[in-house]
């Protein structure tokens, strides 16, 4: 898990034990923490002033999801906000037709309409609530649905070099966050919606009744919202001190428990070390939080005591302008209840508002990682590539990853024929991987051409280029599907072919493997899930092999066959017996016309190939058959070899000789001599 200890600090929250094992707290060095301390730094009054900009974004959004229940929403907040005001206007008539002089028969019977009215409205404002709700329900998960899609298309087809840039990777991670919020903001401003119109509604009946009674609003509202901004942002620091805390704690438990660790956990006795430093941080989160719940209690009891204080002031003003006439009582009865209905929503504006705004940073990446992508996406279109050139050529290729300065290739000139294995040795680091990744497109050099019979790869169809390749790479992707889906993922468009299936089985050697799980293929080759198994590296090898022999012989979009078939370290997790028989495979691809690279540091493997380039350094240092490379004594590739065939000799027990293995060669067979312990070198 990628984290980032802080610079030394002194808040007295970071307890000694985050100082000793981390340095300072622990936070995460992702995107979507990017802006976990916002709402810290910023005042109420900079969440308000967004408040339009942010219901526009989220109006968009909802418009694009799905206009009828946007406009359902719209219609349905709008009348409730009007049933509000209805509602109180209804009321204050109510009142005043109680609190006239006549007969307790005739005041109810004079009231009984307006009462009725209020039934009525507020019957119709459950309703449109309810119908709110229904398609709130609806938008919501479509939003979500269609900000996913769209994240996910745009990153799909980013190149490669992207992925790999830091700054547009922390932007991927951040905005994978705003997908889900997209939602959130739809329900928070569906929120913020409703207290607004709930909050104009109650404003203008008051101002309707009476104009000073909007004053008397703002002051006994001021305290409640004051006192919902303090508990919001109290509430806020409170969840990023306790998840600081507990990001460390979770670190420390996963240590103890998880399989890796769990050796020197036992036989080092490192268990009670952490389990101390865990004990001692839970703490340090508790007094943490009791600390925080102190002040946000404070808080509390000061904005009631305020709140309070201007409830008693407003109805005293109420009273005085009652007692002296100014007023008349049923619309001073009317005032108290618009004025705790205003008050009531201006604390709901506060608290959804703070939501909204935080939703709205994530979103925001969401659409600045669309634009992004967008711009950085792999081109469509292009020249169209011979689908089985004869020779592929390199003419001074380079490559320097992006934000590094020295060149991952350098000045690369060689060919590639068709039909042939080629072998790519050299060092870790010397640009193997990094060459193949420009040959199948996934780079795109810096400089000099690659060209498929002279059609250069720079301006051809990338999709194209990716069709005609199939890639088994040393760590390739183990897909926690079954392992029918594994398989035939080689070439999904071809679906659930059972002829390509058992094909694939037969070139990989995989129905032992198959056969040995009671599911047979439909077994989820992931563990951790309910009927999940966990592969052996072996076995996810033949599984490879499987999958790219279904890519290797079937046809993509248009009927394009594949070309060339790349495979980087295609045995470093099976046995001797199964490595020569997979090498015998490889041949096989081939011999069927098919043009191989082989990347491996298994020497002996590269003997069999038709054509071998050593690289160095990202540079080509040697290129020829394994006897022609075998023959200069100066060469790099010859003392590797030899070093490498040097570590089979071995003394036989009984013997009273040195068997030397030679590592093999022809006909995918290992060839065995007997030679004297001073055997000669010659490596042929």
């Amino acid at each position: 898990m990628k984290t980032r200890p802080t610079e030394p600090l002194t808040d007295e929250s970071v307890s000694d034990s985050e100082q000793f094992l981390f340095g300072g707290r622990l936070r995460y060095d992702y995107g979507f923490t990017s802006h976990e301390q916002t709402m810290l730094k910023i005042d109420f009054l900079t969440v308000a002033r967004q408040i339009p900009g942010l219901l526009r974004t989220a109006l968009r959004l909802a418009w694009q999801a799905d206009r009828t229940a946007l406009v359902v929403i719209a219609v349905a907040e709008i009348g409730r906000a009007l049933a509000a005001a209805f509602g109180l206007l209804a009321t204050s008539r109510a009142l005043a037709s109680l609190f006239a002089s006549g007969g307790a028969d005739q005041l109810l019977r004079a009231a009984l309409p307006a009462a009725l009215a209020v039934g009525g409205a507020s019957a119709l404002s459950a309703l449109l609530g309810i119908a709110s709700s229904w398609a709130g329900g609806r938008l919501e998960p479509k939003t979500e649905r269609a900000a996913t899609v769209a994240f996910l298309q745009g990153a799909a087809r980013v190149e490669l070099a992207s992925l790999e840039d830091p700054d547009f990777s922390r932007l991927l991670e951040s905005a994978r966050f705003g997908t889900a919020a997209v939602r959130r903001l739809i329900s928070q401003s569906i929120a913020v919606l409703t207290a607004l119109l709930g909050l104009a509604a109650a404003g203008g009946v008051l101002l309707t009744l009476d104009p000073v009674l909007m004053p008397m609003l703002i002051l006994i509202a001021a305290p409640k919202g004051w006192g919902a901004v303090r508990s919001a942002r109290r509430r806020y620091g409170s969840m990023m001190a306790w998840l600081q805390h507990h990001r460390a704690s979770a670190l420390l438990a996963q240590l103890i428990t998880q399989p890796h660790s769990a050796p020197e956990v036992r036989v080092h006795a490192i268990g009670p070390f952490i389990l101390g430093h865990y004990t001692a941080m839970a703490e340090a989160s508790e007094q943490e939080q009791n600390r925080l719940a102190r002040a946000a209690a404070t808080t509390s009891v000061l904005a009631s005591a305020l709140s309070g204080l201007a409830a008693a002031a407003t109805f005293a003003v109420l009273g005085w302008f009652v007692h002296d006439g100014q007023m008349a009582l049923a619309v001073a009865g009317t005032a108290v209840v618009g004025i705790r209905t205003g008050a009531a929503d201006i604390t709901s504006l506060v608290r959804t508002a703070n939501g909204l705004y935080e939703e709205a940073l994530f979103v925001a990446d969401l659409e600045r990682l669309q634009r992004e992508a967008g711009r950085r996406a792999i081109p469509t279109g292009g020249t169209d590539l011979p689908h089985r050139p004869d020779t592929i050529t390199l003419e001074g290729v380079g490559f320097t990853y992006p934000g590094r300065t020295t060149p991952a290739l350098t000045d690369i000139t060689l060919e590639i024929p068709r039909g042939k294995v080629v072998a790519l040795v050299g060092d870790n680091g010397s640009g193997k991987s990094t060459l193949v990744k420009v040959l199948c497109g996934l780079y795109l050099p810096d400089n000099g051409r690659i060209l498929w019979d002279g059609t250069d790869t720079a301006g051809a169809d990338r999709d194209q280029l990716f069709s005609s390749v199939a890639v088994l790479e040393q760590d390739f992707q183990r897909w926690p599907f079954t392992l029918r889906a594994n398989v035939l993922v080689g070439r999904p468009e071809h679906g659930d072919d059972p002829a390509l299936l058992k094909g694939a089985a037969d070139y990989a050697d995989l129905h032992p493997v198959v056969e040995a799980q009671d599911r047979g293929w439909d077994t989820l080759a992931a563990r951790g899930f309910q009927g999940g198994v966990q592969l052996s590296g072996g076995q996810w090898q033949r599984v490879g092999a499987a999958r790219t022999h279904v890519r290797a012989l079937t046809n993509g979009p248009g009927g394009r066959p594949t070309h060339l078939v790349i495979a980087d370290e295609p045995t470093s997790a099976l046995d001797a017996q199964s490595e020569i028989a997979a090498f015998a495979r490889i041949r096989e691809l081939a011999d069927q016309g098919l043009t191989v690279i082989l990347i491996t540091h298994r020497l002996g493997a590269t003997a069999d190939a038709d054509l071998i380039h050593v690289l160095h350094e990202g540079r080509l240092s040697e290129s020829g058959t394994h006897s022609e490379l075998m023959a200069d004594p100066d060469g790099g590739y010859r003392a590797a070899y030899l070093l490498q065939a040097g570590q089979f000799a071995a003394e036989v027990p009984g013997v009273g000789s040195t068997v030397k293995w030679a590592v093999p060669a022809q006909n995918g067979q290992l060839s065995g001599q007997f030679q004297g312990s001073a055997g000669n070198d010659s490596g042929q």
